[in-house]
């Protein structure tokens, strides 16, 4: 091991037991599947497209798309909560590792598929990104239906979010309403849901944003990779927003010669670091999954620096979390902190195994 590389072994080890233990996981032959903690459908759909013989880059867009699809999943897709407009914006990439080809689009509106979009793009076009009306409109194209996103419950959250984001404008914060709901409650009865808590932060008069998404990376059985993350983003962002979501190299990279990795939580820290180029550079460099995702955690938390993002113990107070999967078959999933699951598909089934954490 070159110096520099024992050095910063070292020192990663010191910072986390975690990173001193061997948290190698293998497959148990033949295709590998991983997904976030909110795939275990997609994996089960993904790994048997792949196990039959379909692309994986084909395999994970359709293994992605139940999340896209599903009204209860707010973080993806149809039903994804808004921007601060009340506007659904969707964000996707692809990147396909036998070719090294990769497909994108970002602030896409009214198309439920934003994963599908991007694959196009990457099929079809000599880009690497479309987006916004671009985007919208090469969709249209290729025949995808243009359809309101918003549903009924997302909708709901946003009022409840307007209303309660600041007492510093003509929206009345619950608490203040003149009217009392048609039941008789204080809130609304058309706003339904548990009243707002502090957030940690104290910000957004006690809504917490929500950075939820769903990464998927595939092994076939032949050593070929892929991967695909699609998301809503932040929610309540300002129109126009970017995370790591759209982004090869952060939200998403393939090396069909190393590996597979993806991210999910905040993006802003996971754009700061590459996270997912990070993550399967590590792979490259020895690490097995589990340490190159937490590798690339320290690397977020030793590079956050605003107060208003620590704690008070100068950790970072937001979420992130890595998955991949490694050309051997190996994989793993880390967290920045808190009990978190991924999901994973092999000869052995799907299920759902817990990420290790950064911090306890």
């Amino acid at each position: 091991m070159k110096r520099r590389d024992f050095v910063a072994a070292a020192a990663l080890a010191a910072a986390s037991p975690a990173l001193a233990q061997n948290r190698q996981r293998r497959g148990a032959g033949g295709p590998v599947v991983i997904a976030s903690g909110n795939g275990l459908e997609c994996v089960k759909r993904a790994h048997g497209l792949v196990r039959d013989g379909v692309d994986p880059a084909h395999a994970v867009v359709k293994g992605v798309e139940i999340n896209e699809n599903d009204p209860n999943d707010d973080s993806v897709g149809f039903g994804g909560l808004p921007n601060e407009h009340g506007v659904v914006s969707l964000d996707s990439c692809v990147m396909h590792g036998p070719t090294h080809r990769s497909g994108a689009v970002a602030a896409i509106e009214n198309i439920k598929n934003p994963a599908a979009v991007a694959l196009e793009v990457a099929r079809r076009t000599d880009h690497c990104m479309i987006v916004g009306e671009g985007a919208k409109r090469f969709a249209l194209q290729l025949g995808f239906e243009e359809e309101n996103l918003l549903t009924e419950a997302s909708r709901q959250k946003w009022l409840r979010w307007k209303a309660n984001h600041s007492r510093n404008d003509d929206w009345l914060n619950e608490d203040e309403f003149d009217i009392p709901g048609e039941r008789g409650e204080r809130h609304s009865s058309l706003m339904p849901g548990p009243s707002p808590q502090p957030s940690r932060q104290g910000r957004g008069g006690g809504f917490d944003s929500h950075t939820g998404t769903i990464h998927c990376s595939a092994l076939t059985g032949a050593g070929d990779l892929a991967g695909c993350t699609t998301t809503s983003g932040l929610s309540w962002k300002i129109p126009g927003r970017i995370g790591d979501s759209p982004l090869i190299g952060a939200g998403c990279y393939t090396d069909n010669a190393v590996g597979s990795a993806g991210a999910t939580g905040r993006g802003e820290a996971v754009i700061q670091i590459c996270g997912a180029r990070t993550v399967v550079m590590r792979m490259e460099m020895g690490d097995d999954p589990t340490d190159a995702c937490l590798y690339a955690l320290k690397h977020i938390a030793d590079k956050t620096k605003a107060k208003r993002l620590l704690n008070d113990r100068g950790e970072p107070n937001f979420n992130v979390c890595f998955y991949a999967v490694r050309k051997d078959g190996a994989y793993g999933g880390a967290c920045m902190r808190g009990i978190r699951e991924y999901a994973v598909a092999d000869a052995k089934g799907a299920r759902l195994e817990r990420c290790a954490a950064l911090y306890d």
